[in-house]
């Protein structure tokens, strides 16, 4: 190359181009990072799945020994030392479908509120967001002191000086307390996947059936909430498996050490498989006798968040095929 030719080249500004060794080597090394973080990111799911197995593997082993028909429709016996968990698992139950009556239809209403109707610049909505990222960083065992506070000493009090005298009917630890507190905890949740599955909803949807003549109402309740009801019903679903299996919020709004009867109304105490998984280990006078009792009873809390967790993989996977089949 003559001299001409190289001032040429260096005035037009290209680079020379990149030797072959020094490519080989570049390609050699990327190819050296990817494998290794592919092996670090399988190490890391391998470990997780090996602690899952582990966990569970010995809840099973040692729950199924116990696990029967007796243990599951019988009340606590001898001080909890024998019979079975019937009174925990209806409450239980009665605590989650109360918490879910009230975290969803509230929590549900925010989102739509902050997702459709809030403008982009408006104050009182990134408020709101501020406050649901907030409540969603509190340590649960504050909802359970929240609770007491607010719920009982408050509210309940005040109903019962003005509907009952004074007596104490609703100003003690009951399961419509222990509800409302629980549901608190949960609505972060159920607002974020409710915000997720709306903003999802494509804005077409939107203006088309705001160009028919339809209201604002009408579109949010006919187009984009059922549109986005898979991803609200998966959201809220994982909201109240975690919150039915929360045991700090409840130590102080309603759950009973002992009770081996059912609650008939909102004012009474209930027992609770979590709270009765945390006595059987470290209140029992003998650990070792109620270890099996202890077995059964976690064994039957994971099987029943776990049919929960189910229920919202087999509503999203529905939801999935849906929107494939429209396509």
């Amino acid at each position: 190359m003559t001299r001409t030719q190289r001032s040429h080249v260096s005035s037009s500004g290209a680079s020379p181009p990149t030797p072959p060794r020094r490519l080989a080597s570049l390609r050699y090394a990327s190819r050296v990072s990817d494998r290794t973080f592919f092996a670090l990111t399988a190490l890391a799911c391998l470990v997780i799945i090996a602690m899952l197995v582990v966990i569970v593997g010995d809840v099973i082993i040692g729950g199924s020994k116990t696990l029967s028909w007796e243990f599951i429709s019988k009340a606590p016996e001898q001080g909890m030392m024998k019979g079975g968990i019937f009174p925990a698992i209806f409450g239980t139950v009665a605590l989650t479908l109360l918490m879910t009556l009230a975290a969803v239809p509230a929590g549900v209403a925010t989102a739509v509120y902050l997702t459709e109707y809030a403008p982009q610049s408006s104050s009182v909505a990134r408020w709101i967001r501020v406050c649901i990222a907030n409540l969603a960083g509190v340590p649960s065992i504050v909802f359970g002191l929240f609770g007491l506070g607010f719920f009982i000493s408050t509210v309940g009090h005040a109903i019962d000086s003005a509907a009952y005298g004074g007596r104490s009917v609703y100003g003690q630890p009951c399961l419509l307390w222990a509800s409302l507190t629980l549901a608190i905890l949960t609505l972060p949740v159920v607002v974020v996947s409710t915000e997720e599955a709306l903003r999802a909803v494509p804005r077409e949807l939107r203006d088309a059936s705001l160009a028919v003549g339809a209201t604002k109402f009408q579109t949010v309740t006919r187009v984009v909430l059922p549109e986005a009801l898979g991803g609200i019903l998966t959201g809220s679903i994982l909201a109240v498996s975690r919150g039915a299996g929360e045991v700090a919020p409840i130590l102080f709004t309603g759950a009973a050490y002992f009770l081996p009867y059912l609650p008939t109304k909102l004012n009474d105490q209930f027992m609770n498989l979590g709270y009765h998984v945390y006595v059987l280990a470290t209140q029992s006078p003998d650990v070792d006798k109620t270890k099996p009792l202890l077995y059964g009873t976690v064994l039957v809390l994971l099987t029943l968040t776990f049919l929960l967790n189910l229920v919202a993989v087999l509503i999203r996977a529905r939801t999935r095929r849906r929107a494939r089949a429209a396509l």
